[in-house]
């Protein structure tokens, strides 16, 4: 999985939708059915396993492989006999799966182990480009070499090259070059017109393994190809299995597949397999577009279904920074599929601690009113408690943030319960205690329970009707909100109007309130598993506690709904208000102690600070071709609200007095942002350092300019350099940036007005021609500024001696990346 998203990005001029699998696929039990269930049960078998291998000596470990063919395929070999038909799954049946792991998973392990055993394998490296492709294409042709007659076998080495346009972080256009796929296409020996894609990615983000994301589901994938080839049954649709070598890249690799490589015609249906953290359920958090059948196949597929609606909205609308290839299938393929990630443990997604061991191994209101205007000083009175509560709470997150505790509950999680969640609870238990005695006094007790709970079934109720008019398939939380309170009334009606709340009335209230509360606690819980790792990577701007705060309060509000009517029945709260004070007002005190620090470094369970450094060296040239200023340093971004405070007293030359100062005549800020996420990170520190001579230094080169119509300029370049580089271009005041060479042609301006374009290549890229065209009004001081910045991410480049010295000195709570960087600004 990549970093960062919202809806959007589809390619004008696409490919026609295509005509999707007819529903005959489903009964038989081959194409999507039987991938998923394939799937599904290997990553469980791989993860109650993995451990149990660990204590075997693994023959997992780098080794130099030969050079890949470009391209070869085939199949079964004429007159070999095939095996006996289950023979293979009658062994693994042998083999109790509580004793051991059954054959299968052991070969799957096998498989993750001996890939992230190459290293990080970052595009355009040679880890990446010639190691882990010469492994897969090894263990490939090891499978092809005992697949049966039934079947055939065909292999391509894609190397694509192309760029598109994408509303992601703020929009930008990412260019790619000789980019690497591994494609393995199984199919009946006669052929077959349909196919379903199976997606995993094999690069990695520097300075990480990557073996939840996402090696553990390549391994997966190698091993369901060599159980199917295996079968003497032949399988009705073809199925495609892309090893897809630049995902980390935004997405790269699977825009060159599905636009430009001759299978991706034929594909139907696709599965996409990812990762937000490291072990867990692989959560469905993205289905269709539409197409219900794909959501039967994988009810049919998976022993224990783990999808949610909820998680498949909250994602699309952009709260959670990360995106998929599924993205690119839907919007530039027309395909629809099926998005399955671990979520569990995201802490270490993305860090140097995403190693193979660490894979874990283990979802009619009520008419009678008797008072309409009792009942709306009830429906009031609930609505204020809530923004009373809100309001409060939310004062106490900003209260924590300014006094720079935020994230103490970042390794210890409970402490956001005691501290918010105990004030949500006592606000809420305080307001209602207050309307009773002095707004709603002398008046009946069971009256008043009454009349609150008519009024929270009113608010779910409106709730229901406002979700389900803008079309959100989350309406179905509301309807349980809605469907079995109501049955809970009718269940103790009479128990309700008597005197007194029986012992009788309290159980068959809580029995009715069960299932609703049940999953709302499990929801709540999944939501929490995933937002509480994100927030150790959102950014400076977003004050991570009161995100935090507002989502318990919100959590609060809908559990204590159908409760609060007890606040009315019950003689006094006073116990329970000095309870809930308590707990706060003494984990305030040890939060704003220090007590809690956020970050760990404990080897079985590391919560890392991330902090980013790069080492820059940066030019900036005026019209004439004058270098006007040149400056070099170690810049230095936290990846949390607490930037690096925690991090001075261990290096004390990093602190606030070497703050940035932004360029505001150039781009991005004059900064070597590797993506448009300048908006996420407006604090960060520039400490001086010696200038950077890399080995292999960027080329740029003006090829022409010409005069077009209608008062335009043409730019064209050329531009040759590391595998990662990015282009920044600032249209002066009087042009405008009116098409370009790249994507689609029409230029997707990033936030604050620039425009962002990504690059990165595979091995052995020519160099990288574009061009840019403006309309010009005026043109004194020039009319475009244009930047590019140079990212070295592996090789003799990557790090500086001075880089080295300072990584070294950060304690060990972190995790401290860094590489070195270029930044020349022409203006034009």
């Amino acid at each position: 999985m990549t970093a960062t998203a919202t809806r959007g990005g589809k390619k004008r001029g696409g490919p026609p939708r295509r005509r999707l699998l007819p529903p005959p696929l489903l009964p038989e039990g081959r194409g999507a059915p039987l991938v998923l269930l394939y799937l599904l049960g290997l990553r469980a078998l791989v993860h109650v396993s993995h451990r149990q291998l660990l204590s075997q000596p693994s023959a997992a470990g780098p080794r130099e492989f030969s050079a890949p063919r470009a391209r070869y395929g085939g199949g079964g070999r004429a007159g070999r006999a095939a095996p006996p038909a289950g023979a293979a799954a009658a062994e693994d049946a042998a083999e109790s799966p509580g004793a051991r792991p059954c054959r299968a998973s052991r070969r799957a392990e096998g498989y993750l182990d001996n890939i992230t055993a190459i290293g990080p394998r970052t595009v355009g490296s040679p880890e990446n480009e010639v190691l882990a492709v010469n492994y897969l294409l090894e263990q490939i042709q090891a499978i092809e070499r005992e697949s049966t007659d039934a079947h055939k076998i065909s292999v391509d080495i894609q190397r694509p090259t192309g760029s598109f346009s994408i509303d992601f972080l703020g929009g930008f256009t990412s260019y790619y070059a000789n980019i690497t796929n591994v494609i393995v296409k199984l199919e009946p020996r006669n052929g077959a017109e349909h196919a379903v894609l199976s997606n995993c990615h094999f690069d990695s983000v520097p300075n990480t393994p990557g073996a939840s994301d996402d090696a553990v589901s390549c391994a997966v994938m190698l091993e369901i190809l060599n159980t199917l080839s295996k079968s003497s049954e032949p399988l009705q649709h073809a199925v495609i299995f892309l090893f897809n070598g630049a995902e980390e890249n935004i997405l790269q690799a699977s825009h060159g597949f599905i636009t430009q490589h001759e299978w991706a015609k034929s594909i139907r249906a696709f599965i996409n397999l990812e990762a937000a953290g490291v072990g867990g359920k692989e959560l469905v958090f993205q289905t269709g577009p539409e197409n219900p059948w794909l959501v039967q196949a994988y009810v049919v597929a998976a022993k224990h279904p783990f999808a949610s609606v909820v998680a498949q909205e909250i994602f699309q609308s952009g709260i959670i920074p990360a995106d998929t290839d599924f993205r690119i299938y839907r919007d530039f393929g027309n395909v629809p599929g099926i998005d399955l990630a671990f979520i569990e443990n995201g802490y270490i997604y993305h860090t140097e601690y995403d190693t193979s061991d660490r894979i874990l191994t283990d979802s009619i209101q009520r008419a009678a009113i008797h008072n309409l205007k009792k009942f709306f000083t009830a429906f009031g009175v609930t609505l204020i408690s809530w923004v009373c509560t809100l309001v409060t709470v939310l004062i106490v997150a900003a209260f924590i943030s300014v006094i720079g505790r935020s994230l103490s509950w970042y390794t210890h999680f409970y402490v956001s319960v005691f501290l918010y969640g105990t004030a949500a609870a006592a606000n809420l238990v305080l307001v209602h205690t207050l309307a009773k005695k002095f707004f709603l006094k002398n008046m009946n007790e069971q009256y008043l329970g009454d009349i609150f709970f008519d009024a929270s079934l009113m608010i779910w109720s409106i709730a229901l009707a406002v979700v389900t008019q803008m079309g959100l398939c989350s309406a179905f939380i509301c309807t349980l909100w809605v469907a079995f309170p109501l049955l809970a009334k009718l269940m103790i009606h009479k128990e309700f109007s008597q005197k007194g709340a029986t012992m009788k009335f309290v159980m068959m209230y809580m029995l009715g309130m069960f299932v609703p509360y049940l999953y709302m606690m499990y929801l709540s819980w999944t939501v929490f598993e995933m937002f509480t790792p994100i927030m150790g990577r959102s950014g400076s701007e977003i004050l991570p506690d009161v995100v935090l705060a507002g989502f318990i309060v919100v959590i609060t509000m809908i559990l204590s709904s159908y409760f609060i009517n007890f606040i009315y029945l019950v003689k006094s709260t006073k116990t329970t208000l000095i309870t809930l004070t308590a707990v706060f007002v003494v984990t305030l005190i040890l939060v704003c102690s220090g007590i809690f620090f956020p970050y760990s470094s404990d080897a079985a369970n590391p919560k890392p600070k991330r902090v980013f450094l790069q080492h820059t060296s940066r030019r900036f040239h005026d019209v004439h071709g004058n270098v006007v200023k040149s400056d070099s340093g170690i810049w230095i971004n936290g990846f949390d609200y607490n930037g690096i405070s925690h991090i001075t007293p261990h290096v004390p030359e990093i602190n606030d007095t070497i703050r940035t100062a932004c360029e505001e005549h150039a781009p991005f800020c004059g900064l070597p942002w590797i993506l448009p996420v300048h908006f996420m990170f407006r604090k960060n520190w520039y400490l001086p350092a010696p200038e950077i001579f890399p080995r292999s230094p960027i080329h740029f080169k003006v090829l022409s300019k010409e005069l077009m119509p209608w008062n335009s300029v043409r730019l064209s370049f050329e531009v040759s350099g590391p595998s990662h580089m990015s282009l920044y271009v600032r249209p002066h005041e009087g042009s405008a940036l009116s098409t370009w060479s790249l994507g689609d042609g029409i230029p997707v301006a990033s936030l604050g007005g620039d425009y962002f374009v990504f690059y990165s290549h595979g091995l052995q890229a020519t160099p990288w021609h574009f061009w840019v065209e403006l309309t010009v009004k005026k043109h004194s001081d020039g009319i475009v500024s244009l930047a590019i910045a140079a990212h070295y991410f592996f090789g003799e480049d990557q790090k500086s001696p001075q880089l080295y010295a300072l990584l070294e000195r950060f304690p060990n709570w972190t995790f401290s990346s860094g590489w070195s960087c270029t930044y020349d600004l022409f203006v034009f």
